[in-house]
């Protein structure tokens, strides 16, 4: 059967973090169901829908951001406590209202992630976990990398506490009191946790995760091992995953999943007869889905996805047709009932007139006063700047709260600016002179009105570091500009990985001196992406590397006065050679550097480069054959003519000039990055 949601947009709070949007749990089986939400504001809000009409049911006053909202009650009855995250504070709520607890954590980090489970509380900061039973501190450990979210296998289900974390590494670590029991490798940083069917499917250990990639998967969490169920790979290049539910919308009896994206899309996926998800719906809203909900709001007896955008926007995509049958009666009570709500709206809208006009009189009165300070607006950047694998370049996503007017993108380093085809700006390039002031790129993106999303791709030249930055002006007056800078870093194109290749010929580059272990690892933090900027617990670390555009690979370890640094290309050693000299030179630390080169790998990195250098060759001779091959067959008529190859090349046309569209300069990157293979060989 075919799936179709009507959207119905309910009322509109403030900035909103991920997940921190529910639905009370209902009376009766389809019955309309309470929000409640909280903001960066600090305001937690619940409202119901009466009517038509958003109804408040109790509003909180303003107080620290909320990063999560949680639902909690006693095992095995309705979760019908809301409990709030703001700062290292707990706060507790009933549903009409009522505050019953305030629990401080005295956390020296901002709560990021929070479970609730009967009276175990479950918390992370950007890097400590701690559980709490009854708020008393039972167990604490500290992670090697950023904590995203975090969740607790169903204890009322299996006889132990199993709480998991998702970590920025691309790890779920399984926890056991305060120890790790096991770790789980995932294809990209999982950004969001989840039960299976919303109680650990069929054996309570199943688990899902979604990744800041796009890719999503299921888990069975078995005390001895993992066992990977599924995995649904990000084909059609969507955002990254910010929340999933699961919720029967279909109405087949089998509860579907629910997926809300970084981008804006919703998803649907129902299950075959293999238990694998099958997409059945999607839906693009125009800003980022931090919470979403399956249930019911608007109307008794319509099933809905209830989301929360970044800009706190509640929004149902509801089961109720738009277009009703009925009679003339019915005609008449629906024709009444539109003529109300229009004039309800008229008088809102009158209303928030009035209030701009009194609030602009203000301003300019209080700006006009001499005692009067800067009273420039403020408002919320959400912004990604993430490294792709499958085309080697950066995302950058800027989000506003408001309609963004424009976007200025300066950057200190060459890097080339590639088209997204989401991306509906006008971009303007401005000449720059990079031997006076540093600059190489200055562009200016120019948004359509009621743009509050921009995405960018940048590809950098490793070895080439420095700053990009982005100047954001949104649509508000007095016109007020946030900046933005990101790091562009000497082996920007490296990412993490788990495993490495150990057979291919490897360069080593071996450095000692007087340093410390928190001084090496700020070195490698300050060359490669995705490490933490902490060092990790032990004294000696290993981190492994792929670089996204050669396929080449890095193995990195290091403790107190060593550095050992493998790579199969020889230029990633230079890179490292000159960085790491250069950063202990400015510390005035006395690095002794000594090297063992691997001549086969020279051959071997260009045998990996061939196969690329061969395919851009072809596709730029296909694409500069296009215009003579179109000339031809209209010239002749048909193209019958054309060997086979030729009438080929003229039917992906489209395909050909699209694909060397997004890859400019991807030719001479090649050609680079061979003749610096050799390079690096004289170089060292």
């Amino acid at each position: 059967m075919d799936l179709n949601l009507n959207r119905a947009d309910y009322l509109q709070v403030g900035v909103t973090s991920q997940k921190t949007m529910k639905l009370l749990p209902a009376s009766r089986r389809r019955a309309t169901q309470k929000v409640v939400v909280g903001d960066h504001d600090g305001v937690v809000m619940c409202f119901g829908m009466k009517k038509g009409e958003a109804v408040t049911v109790f509003k909180t006053l303003p107080g620290q951001k909320i990063a999560r909202l949680e639902l909690g009650g006693v095992l095995n009855t309705p979760q019908e406590k809301v409990f709030v995250a703001a700062g290292s504070e707990i706060r507790g709520f009933t549903k009409r209202g009522k505050q019953f607890l305030s629990f401080e954590t005295n956390l020296t980090e901002s709560i990021k992630a929070m479970h609730i489970s009967g009276s175990d509380l479950f918390l992370s900061a950007s890097y400590i976990y701690n559980h709490y039973c009854d708020c008393k501190d039972q167990h604490y450990y500290l992670s090697g990398d950023k904590i995203n979210d975090i969740i607790c296998l169903p204890v009322e289900r299996l006889p132990r506490i199993t709480p998991v974390l998702a970590c920025q590494d691309r790890v779920l670590r399984v926890l056991q009191g305060s120890d790790v029991m096991y770790e789980i490798e995932v294809p990209g940083p999982p950004t969001v946790l989840a039960l299976h069917n919303g109680n650990g499917g069929d054996s309570g250990e199943d688990l899902m995760f979604g990744t800041s990639d796009g890719k999503l998967g299921l888990i069975q969490i078995t005390t001895s091992k993992p066992i990977h169920k599924w995995e649904i790979r990000n084909e059609k290049k969507r955002g990254g995953i910010l929340c999933v539910d699961n919720f029967d919308i279909v109405g087949d009896g089998v509860k579907d999943l629910l997926v809300g994206r970084d981008d804006g899309m919703v998803e649907v996926y129902s299950f075959d007869n293999a238990n694998e998800p099958v997409l059945r719906f999607d839906q693009a809203l125009s800003e980022s889905v931090t919470s979403i909900q399956g249930g019911c709001v608007g109307k008794d007896g319509y099933d809905e996805i209830v989301v929360s955008t970044y800009s706190g926007w509640v929004t149902g995509l509801t089961t109720e047709p738009i277009h009703k049958e009925s009679g003339p009666g019915e005609e008449l009570k629906i024709n009444q009932e539109m003529q109300n709500k229009i004039s309800s709206l008229r008088s809102e809208l009158e209303h928030l007139q009035l209030k701009v006009l009194q609030e602009r009189e203000k301003y300019q009165q209080s700006s006009q006063s001499s005692k009067a300070k800067s009273a420039v607006p403020s408002f919320s950047i959400n912004d990604k700047f993430t490294l792709n694998k499958d085309d080697a370049s950066y995302s950058l996503t800027l989000e506003v709260q408001t309609a963004i007017d424009n976007v200025l993108i300066q950057s200190d380093v060459p890097i080339d600016l590639l088209d997204v085809d989401k991306n509906s700006a006008v971009v303007s390039f401005s000449s720059c002179d990079s031997e006076s002031n540093d600059n190489f790129l200055l562009a200016t993106y120019r948004c359509q009105a009621n743009t509050t999303r921009l995405e960018l791709k940048i590809r950098s030249i490793e070895g080439q570091y420095g700053t990009l930055q982005a100047y954001v002006t949104p649509r508000i007056q007095p016109k007020t500009c946030q900046v933005r800078q990101y790091l562009i870093k000497p082996l920007s194109l490296h990412q993490r990985t788990h495993v490495i290749d150990h057979d291919r010929p490897m360069n080593t580059l071996t450095l000692t001196g007087q340093f410390s272990f928190a001084e090496v690892h700020s070195w490698v933090v300050f060359c490669l992406p995705e490490v933490p900027e902490k060092p990790p617990a032990g004294e000696c670390v290993t981190f492994y590397f792929q670089n996204t555009f050669l396929d080449t690979q890095l193995e990195s370890t290091y403790k107190k006065g060593e550095g050992i640094f493998k790579s199969d290309n020889i230029s990633t050693i230079s890179i490292l050679k000159d960085v790491l000299s250069k950063e202990a030179t400015k510390r005035k630390i006395n690095l002794n550097i000594s090297y063992e080169i691997n001549e086969v790998s020279v051959k071997h990195t260009l045998k990996l480069i061939h196969p690329k250098l061969e395919y851009q060759l072809l596709l730029a001779k296909k694409v500069q054959l296009i215009d003579a091959l179109k000339e031809l067959q209209v010239h002749e008529g048909n193209t019958n003519f054309l060997i086979p190859e030729y009438r080929c090349i003229l039917e992906e046309a489209d395909h050909l000039q699209e694909e060397y569209k997004k890859q400019p300069a991807h030719l001479e990157r090649l050609y680079g990055a061979a003749s610096h293979s050799s390079w690096g060989l004289c170089h060292i």
